[in-house]
């Protein structure tokens, strides 16, 4: 009884688990599905009942509420209206106001904050946005652009997190910290005008005016693997194929149907395809990068070839541990009324173990020690094959900063991704599937990421992946174009082929990107620069 009452989608994996093994969940019978009770739903206007107008797609509710005519209720539609009208503008007229916000992606939620906020009359606010354009397509940047300047031109105050090119652009006051990442990072590298940061000597500014070349020397397939009359959610019935042995990327506007194709489709007809989506990295209290990459369990191993000790005693979660902070290093105090502070344990000095632990040495470290390294100085430390191929991972995709004791609760969302990125890239299997993977990286730390692909594709796997980004885009062998639009209005293959034949697809919106980018860069192919000038 406890346990029904609860969100399964809150519960810890194990208690979901259980709890799935004796419930299950089934549409209601009296309202199938619909929430409200026979009296409820039994009022209507022109029509339709609440239900009906919940279950509505966003542009197709508001040529409805436009169409009510009743004088009382007119004041309520305008409002209405108007705040319909944003969700379509910043590109999110394909949700429906029944949709669940636990099925959102992180964009959409965000998006959704930030028409809650454009309808409101207070003037004078801050807003403080984590990397909104997450997620987004070059399209739909656009339109979170519009919406950003109008929060600033009603006299508020805008602080954006970004990485995106398009977004940058538009700011009238640049922060560029650096000039690396964490212990390497820190300092205010440049501050000024977008037009200055292009001529400054950092890497944002670098890659500011740089793009990425458009790959024209593509690799041959060498087979398929078909997606037979897809038609789940907003597909329409339609038959794909995804080349093997090659890099492909599945594009296409926000809500388009690339998740509802690979994720729901693709990746349950393959299961043993790893997969690297947008899930949360699990945290706990005691969770760090070694702990979630699992190269703990081999440092401890060395420790106790080492030492001729048990492994369990260099573990903080056994006897080893600090007693006085249960091998956490910090003392949780809980304030009650108020959120609770943590503080250096002061026996172990933040170190988690007893004292008689840190006394074992391995190559002139101690467990603790091994712990402060970073997984650059890692890369030297551990000749082991185990170990040097999980941190040699992290390193390439830009976590060559983080300590292999560092707590996951400190860590970024990008940077999170990352490391699941990282642990899963190692896993053996000939087909990897990645969702987004360019989240929360910076524009200098895409190149690492595609030499990280290249050479997962050289080795003879098939690599598809889902992503907005023009410059992963640009260097894909194959591209499956979905759309046109979203919602309704997408679902359909818009253009498959090379991205030297993208150029040309007058259909798709991400061409139409692609080509403003490549024209940035002067790297369009010969054939198409002469047809611009033609």
């Amino acid at each position: 009884r406890l346990y029904v009452q609860k969100d399964v989608n809150a519960m810890s994996d194990r208690n979901r688990q259980i709890y799935l093994t004796f419930v299950a969940n089934g549409v209601c019978p009296r309202c199938q599905g619909k929430r409200l009770n026979d009296l409820a739903r039994s009022s209507k206007i022109a029509g339709y009942n609440i239900t009906d107008l919940w279950a509505l797609e966003v542009k197709e509710l508001i040529d409805v509420v436009r169409g009510f005519t009743d004088p009382i209720a007119m004041p309520i539609c305008a409002k209405l209206v108007e705040q319909l009208d944003n969700l379509i503008t910043i590109g999110l007229g394909y949700l429906s106001l029944d949709r669940e916000t636990s099925t959102l992606s992180g964009g959409e939620s965000q998006r959704i904050k930030m028409v809650r906020h454009l309808n409101s009359s207070l003037t004078e606010m801050m807003y403080i946005l984590d990397e909104p354009s997450v997620g987004l397509h070059a399209r739909d940047v656009q339109r979170l652009n519009t919406l950003l300047c109008k929060l600033r031109d009603k006299g508020n105050t805008v602080l954006v997190v970004e990485h995106d090119r398009d977004v940058i652009d538009i700011a009238d006051h640049v922060i560029d910290l650096g000039p690396r990442a964490g212990r390497h990072g820190g300092e205010v590298v440049y501050a000024g005008t977008v037009a200055e940061l292009n001529q400054a000597n950092t890497l944002t500014g670098a890659h500011m005016k740089q793009r990425l070349p458009l790959k024209t020397n593509v690799r041959q397939p060498t087979g398929a693997m078909t997606i037979p009359n897809a038609s789940l959610h907003n597909l329409k019935n339609i038959t794909v194929e995804i080349p093997t042995g090659v890099l492909t990327v599945v594009t296409g506007v926000a809500g388009s149907g690339k998740s509802t194709l690979i994720n729901d489709i693709f990746v349950p007809l393959h299961p043993d395809a790893v997969v690297i989506d947008q899930a949360a990295v699990g945290v706990s209290r005691r969770s760090n990068t070694a702990t979630y990459t699992g190269i703990l369990d081999e440092i401890r191993k060395l420790f106790a070839k080492a030492t001729g000790a048990s492994p369990s005693l260099f573990s903080f979660n056994s006897k080893g541990a600090c007693p006085n902070c249960n091998g956490l290093g910090v003392i949780y105090t809980d304030l009650a009324f108020m959120e609770g502070i943590k503080s250096p344990c002061e026996v172990c000095e933040g170190h988690r173990f007893t004292a008689d632990v840190l006394e074992f040495k391995l190559r002139g470290k101690s467990i603790s020690d091994v712990f402060a390294l970073t997984t650059e100085a890692a890369l030297d430390f551990f000749p082991e094959k185990k170990i040097k191929k999980v941190v040699q991972a992290l390193n390439d995709v830009g976590l060559g900063y983080l300590q292999l004791g560092q707590p996951l609760d400190t860590l970024s969302g990008g940077e999170c991704q990352r490391l699941k990125l990282a642990t899963e890239l190692h896993k053996q299997s000939s087909i990897y599937v990645m969702d987004e993977p360019t989240t929360g990286l910076h524009m200098s730390d895409t190149g690492h990421l595609l030499k990280l692909i290249d050479r997962l594709v050289d080795q003879g796997n098939s690599v598809i992946v889902i992503e907005h980004d023009l410059d992963v885009i640009k260097n894909a062998d194959w591209i499956i174009d979905l759309g046109p639009d979203a919602g309704s209005a997408g679902g359909e293959v818009v253009f498959t082929g090379t991205p030297t034949q993208l150029l040309t697809a007058e259909q798709s919106i991400t061409a139409a990107y692609v080509r403003r980018d490549v024209v940035h860069a002067g790297t369009a192919p010969a054939s198409h620069a002469a047809n611009k000038q033609a």
